[in-house]
């Protein structure tokens, strides 16, 4: 969930090219960062808590330095914590991302050898352990053995002052490397480095690669030597860029109907091919997390109500508890905006190899780990999601599985022809005259603790979405619910003025939504419909199309602009990065 850049090459200003490889990397982590660059065998470094964004560094020009940007697991937030860290002859500096299971009995037995701590991570035991290698053996075999003992999933960068070669391996953390003209690159994924090369290498599990004068790469435990095969990446890094817009968030919401248009008229094959493998399956499992998660938990009403087809759903950290009933027939359906996110990757990794179920991923990064592994690999091609709030990526995976499904059911031209609609209705959702009326709705929440949210049938799926939009956006406590479960228990917390949002589209669930809205309005709760029909019950309405299973798009946009209004309403200063999350979870 860190974020690791690494220069090594002609240009003097190695702090300054890490520094700004660290920003396009903060969705990945911001609670504090450090730098670390090599001049005349000593190493300098900086360190500062807080976001990197506006940050500037004061160190000496060097060609070669490490840099990071942290998420915090082990130890606050401090000075000391941050990364890199150094070995008690300020010689090693490591850079990390993962977590160090065994951290506590290898720190134990360095201090025992005399090794002094200066910060509470788990990090610092590899530079003290490389420290304690090096008296009997050269860097690279150093790094190798102390990165055999690491228990846990982890990438590491490591400097040496005396050397001229950087040094990165990685178990389950992601790492990229990248290959310029007279100049190497390492970074946690493609978007920080696509500004200066795109001749790109994906360091897979447990490979070491040691950057220098000449680039070798070995395969763990024992170091073999083997050749890496770079590629050739076509990502337009201007559309990593904010543009017009003053934050990621909105101009990613902004891109969706260009983003849903080209996916009805571009994933017409990718889509036949998952839904003939849906077809001859003996049974198929999403598997998703966050966001991805309800676009899944979408998928599974779409496909039940379009194609008849029995579409299992499971959220990535609970898979292990259930996944007995996996076969070696089994199509697995692992969703994921990033294709890093260790609770999809992990089990799906397992299944793979012990069972030998065929992967068909849906995911937006080429090249990710969870791209690597599949069998069969839909691209969402919705561009860099720099934002850590998931937009275009959810609204796409959704637009793919509705796709699929109308696939299955074989009308694949209705879909077609709805996503192109619901891109249009998306158009006129972002219109000012429409946003002027969301931003009132933002206005009247503000000052409010809580917020419901109901929904159902597929727009249980909806309101679950647009829950997690409001907390990760505003920090407000919102809660979303089946509504039919309001009798059940939740109504108990209805109190007068109670903000409700009901998602309301025009189908067979609308009667009944209504009439939900209706008991929650009788105990004093204040009812936001959103859908395409005014009705008499709600307090304020925000209208989007009737688009049939699309309906979810439109609505989830509004919801975007709400909670994105609402966000500066409540004085979040920087809503791309709200706080505690970052925007790849590759730890458990």
């Amino acid at each position: 969930m860190c974020g690791i850049f690494a220069y090594l090459g002609n240009k003097n200003n190695a702090g300054e090219i890490i520094l700004e490889g660290l920003k396009s990397l903060e969705y990945r982590g911001y609670d504090s960062w450090g730098i670390t660059v090599k001049l005349n065998k000593k190493l300098k470094i900086e360190k500062q808590i807080g976001k990197i964004g506006e940050a500037k560094i004061s160190l000496p020009n060097s060609t070669l330095g490490i840099g990071h940007t942290r998420w915090a697991t082990h130890g606050g937030v401090t000075v000391q914590n941050a990364h890199p860290h150094l070995d008690c002859h300020k010689e090693i500096a490591v850079i990390h991302n993962g977590i160090i299971e065994n951290f506590t009995e290898l720190k134990k037995e360095l201090i025992q050898k005399g090794h002094k701590f200066l910060s509470e991570t788990d990090t610092e035991v590899i530079s003290h352990l490389i420290e304690e290698y090096l008296k009997k053996g050269g860097l690279a075999s150093s790094v190798r053995d102390t990165f055999n003992r690491l228990k846990g999933l982890s990438a590491i960068v490591v400097a040496y002052a005396p050397s001229k070669e950087i040094i990165a391996v990685k178990n389950g953390s992601p790492l990229v490397i990248g290959k310029g003209k007279n100049e190497l690159f390492i970074a946690s994924d493609i978007a920080g480095i696509l500004k200066h090369t795109n001749n790109i290498y994906f360091l897979e599990d447990q490979e070491m690669i040691i950057l220098g004068e000449k680039v070798k790469l070995l395969k763990l435990p024992n170091g073999n030597q083997i050749e890496p095969r770079f590629q050739k990446i076509t990502w337009n890094f201007e559309s990593s860029e904010k543009g017009k817009f003053k934050h990621f968030y909105l101009k990613e919401i902004h891109e969706q109907p260009k983003i849903i248009k080209n996916t009805a008229l571009y994933s017409l094959e990718g889509t036949k091919k998952l839904a003939n493998l849906i077809h001859k399956a003996y049974g198929t499992f999403m598997i998703a997390c966050g966001s991805a998660s309800y676009a899944a938990l979408a998928g599974t009403y779409i496909f039940s109500s379009l194609a008849k087809k029995h579409v299992n759903f499971t959220i990535g950290s609970e898979f292990k508890y259930i996944e007995d009933f996996v076969k070696n027939n089994t199509l697995l359906i692992p969703i994921s905006q990033s294709g890093e996110s260790i609770d999809v990757i992990e089990p799906v990794t397992r299944v793979k190899n012990q069972k030998g179920s065929k992967i068909a991923s849906i995911l937006n990064v080429l090249g990710s780990t969870l791209y690597r592994i599949s069998d069969f690999k839909l691209l969402l091609n919705a561009g860099p999601e720099k934002c850590v709030i998931a937009t275009k990526s959810f609204t796409t995976m959704v637009s793919v599985l509705l796709l699929t499904a109308y696939t299955l059911a074989k009308q694949q031209k209705q879909g077609q022809k709805l996503l192109l609609q619901a891109s249009e209705n998306v158009k006129k959702i972002l219109k000012k005259s429409n946003v002027l009326k969301i931003k009132q709705v933002a206005k009247n929440l503000k000052n409010k603790e809580h917020i419901f949210l109901i929904g159902r049938g597929l727009s249980y799926a909806t309101a679950l979405e647009a829950t997690l939009k409001l907390k990760e956006s505003t920090y407000i406590h919102a809660e979303g619910f089946a509504a039919g479960e309001l009798k059940h228990g939740v109504i108990a917390l209805i109190d007068k003025g109670t903000p409700c949002i009901v998602f309301a589209p025009a189908d067979e669930t609308y009667d009944e939504i209504i009439s939900n809205a209706q008991e929650i309005k009788a105990r004093g709760g204040h009812i936001i419909g959103i859908g395409p029909k005014e009705n008499p019950v709600f307090d304020e309405f925000l209208i989007t199309g009737d688009l049939k299973e699309a309906t979810i798009i439109p609505q989830i946009v509004t919801i975007q602009l709400l909670a994105y209004h609402l966000a500066l309403l409540k004085g979040i200063k920087d809503p791309d990065k709200p706080r505690n999350l970052a925007k790849s979870v590759t730890v458990k």
